[in-house]
């Protein structure tokens, strides 16, 4: 079975501690257990907060998550390092299984793919 994951990335080697600062998704292709193509892609996101607390009112994000899930359209799984919960909701309803965890992508990727990857709740980032 041909599938793909995306990791929320903002250098391509490192999963994005804040799923809405990162500016693109790492994409693999599996077959088989196997990684059999990687791509690159833009991701939307909020850019900078300015700091590690930031508020916003609901309709902010209520708006434009839909978007930043609009590339993972082909995708089954999303690994990330910590998102806000608005934006976790959004993952779960776009069908996407979420895999909240932290390092660099290719140990998250290998974890998951060996049946070892477990979701971490408390990188929910409250709002």
């Amino acid at each position: 079975m041909i599938y793909k994951i995306a990791a929320a990335t903002e250098d391509g080697q490192k999963l994005s501690s804040h799923f809405g600062r990162a500016p693109f998704y790492q994409v693999f292709t599996i077959d088989e257990g196997e990684v059999v193509a990687q791509e690159q892609l833009a991701k939307p996101f909020h850019g900078e907060h300015g700091g590690h607390e930031h508020f916003h009112d609901r309709a902010h994000h209520e708006h434009g998550h839909e978007d930043m899930f609009a590339p993972l359209k082909d995708c089954k799984v999303l690994l990330c390092g910590g998102m806000g919960g608005p934006a976790y909701q959004k993952a779960l309803s776009a069908g996407l299984e979420v895999v909240l965890t932290g390092g660099e992508i290719d140990a998250a990727l290998r974890a998951y793919l060996n049946g070892e990857a477990s979701s971490d709740l408390r990188r929910i980032h409250i709002h």
